[in-house]
């Protein structure tokens, strides 16, 4: 038996945090890593002690039939890079690397095109994550240096989406 690449080890286990999730759309994990250590992981899910849209059976943004990629302030759910985020010390973080996989909750599959939000950059700038790993399929994934988000600043166009 081949062993597994470590990218693909931490990508292995971000899927498996993802599966904590609660949305109804789709459902991310994310893990920190430095130095080879997993410094905190976060999934997809509704502020602590607040109902989750999978409890309520409903989803405000499908019900309002809201492009992926928008309107994010009313999303119950926190997203799971702002989970892994909120667990772990800056210091920590500092130079770290954050995985990310995400799959459709109606399929199972991967998010196709899955990439961090808008308000998850910043926050992930912010952190001091210099590199971020998303998942594309079971053994290939897209490797972005955090420096691009804040050298090709998105928000100064006002993209929507991905």
């Amino acid at each position: 038996m081949e062993r597994r690449d470590k990218i693909n080890y931490y990508l292995d286990i971000a899927d498996t945090v993802s599966r904590r999730g609660t949305c109804l759309r789709r459902n991310y994990g994310a893990i920190i890593v430095k130095n080879d250590e997993i410094i905190s992981t976060g999934y997809v899910g509704a502020p602590r002690g607040r109902k989750n849209c999978s409890d309520m059976g409903v989803c405000i943004r499908e019900k309002m039939q809201i492009p992926r990629g928008e309107r994010y302030e009313l999303c119950r759910s926190v997203h799971a890079e702002a989970n892994a985020i909120i667990s772990a010390d800056r210091k920590s973080m500092i130079g770290a690397t954050l995985y990310l996989s995400g799959r459709n909750v109606s399929d199972g599959k991967y998010v196709e095109g899955a990439m961090c939000c808008g308000m998850c950059k910043r926050m992930i700038i912010n952190a001091g994550i210099s590199r971020v790993i998303v998942r594309v399929d079971d053994n290939n994934y897209q490797v972005v240096e955090v420096e691009d988000w804040i050298k090709n600043d998105e928000s100064l166009e006002g993209t929507l989406g991905y």
